[in-house]
C-alpha cells in the first residue's frame, strides 16, 4: 500500500514538473521569438543615417522620434520622480498605518489602470478642456500618471527594508524623524529608489496609447514650446509604419523597435547591477 502511494506521488511530481517546464518553455519561446525577430530585423534594417534624418513620406529617418521620446521621458521624470520619491517617503516614514495602507491600495489601483484610459483622460482634460492641444506637456503628464506608482512603490519598499536599528540609532542621537530620514535612512535605500525610477523610465518609453491622445504626431524636430506643439516618438513609428505596404516603412518601424529594445535592455542591465550591488552590500 505504501509503495503504491509512493509511486503515485512520484508520478504526480513528475507530471507537475513536466507541466511547469512546459509552461516555462512556452514563455521563453515567445519571449525569445519576439526579441529575436526584433533584433534580427532591426539590425538588418537599421542605418546610422536614420539617427540624423527626419521622416518623409513613408520612409526617412528617426531623428524627430528619438529626440521627442527623450523629451517626453525627461518631462515625465521631472514630475514623477520627485512626487514618487516624496510620496514613498511619506508612506513609509510619516503616514499612519491606515493612511499608508490606503495610499498603497490606491497606488496598486492606479498601476492597474489601462494606459489607453489614462491617455483618453489626458485628452479630455488637458488637450480639450484646458486647451493645451497635442503637446509635450500633456503627454509628459500622462506618462507621469503611469510612472508614478512604480516609483512610489519601490521607494516605499526600499525604505521599509531599512533595519529598525538604524532608525533607533538616529533617534538616540537626538535626530527628529525628518533628520533621520534625510541623513541616515535614505542612504541604504538609494539603489532601490533608483531601481524604481529606471523601471518607470523603461515602462514609459514603451507606451503608445496615452501618447496617441496627448502628443499627437509630428515629422519635425521638437521645439522649445511645451504647449500646442505635437511631437514625434518612437512607438508611433512602430505602430503606424509597420502597417504601411512599403519595405522602407517596415525598415523604419523595425529600426525604431530595435532602438527601443536596446534602450530597455540597457536599463534592465543597469537594474540588475544595482540589485546585485545592493545584495552584495548586505552580505
Amino acid at each position: 500500500m505504501k509503495d503504491s502511494r509512493r509511486r503515485s506521488r512520484k508520478v504526480q511530481t513528475y507530471i507537475w514538473w513536466g507541466v511547469a517546464w512546459l509552461a516555462t518553455a512556452l514563455v521563453l519561446f515567445g519571449l525569445i521569438d519576439m526579441v529575436g525577430s526584433i533584433l534580427v530585423k532591426g539590425v538588418t534594417s537599421f542605418r546610422f543615417s536614420m539617427l540624423v534624418t527626419l521622416p518623409h513620406g513613408f520612409g526617412g529617418g528617426l531623428r524627430n522620434a528619438i529626440l521627442g521620446t527623450f523629451e517626453l521621458v525627461i518631462i515625465s521624470i521631472v514630475f514623477s520622480a520627485p512626487l514618487g520619491i516624496l510620496g514613498g517617503i511619506y508612506v513609509s516614514e510619516f503616514a499612519s498605518h491606515r493612511v499608508a495602507n490606503g495610499i498603497r491600495f490606491l497606488t496598486e489601483v492606479l498601476s492597474g489602470v489601462p494606459s489607453i484610459v489614462i491617455g483618453y483622460f489626458g485628452y479630455l482634460l488637458m488637450v480639450l478642456q484646458w486647451g493645451w492641444g497635442f503637446s509635450p506637456l500633456a503627454a509628459g503628464i500622462a506618462l507621469t500618471i503611469m510612472m508614478l506608482p512604480y516609483i512610489l512603490r519601490n521607494t516605499d519598499s526600499s525604505l521599509t527594508q531599512v533595519p529598525l536599528a538604524q532608525r533607533e540609532g538616529a533617534w538616540a542621537l537626538g535626530m527628529t524623524r525628518f533628520q533621520a530620514v534625510s541623513r541616515v535612512i535614505w542612504r541604504p535605500a538609494t539603489n532601490g529608489i533608483l531601481t524604481g525610477v529606471l523601471l518607470a523610465v523603461a515602462i514609459g518609453m514603451g507606451e503608445t496609447a496615452p501618447l496617441l491622445y496627448t502628443a499627437g504626431w509630428s515629422t519635425l524636430d521638437p521645439k522649445l514650446s511645451l504647449l500646442h506643439q505635437p511631437i514625434g516618438y518612437l512607438t508611433y513609428v512602430i505602430w503606424t509604419y509597420i502597417d504601411m505596404p512599403y519595405d522602407e516603412s517596415h525598415a523604419l518601424a523595425y529600426s525604431a523597435a530595435f532602438l527601443l529594445v536596446l534602450v530597455v535592455l540597457l536599463i534592465q542591465v543597469v537594474l540588475r547591477l544595482l540589485v546585485n550591488r545592493r545584495a552584495f552590500g548586505r552580505n
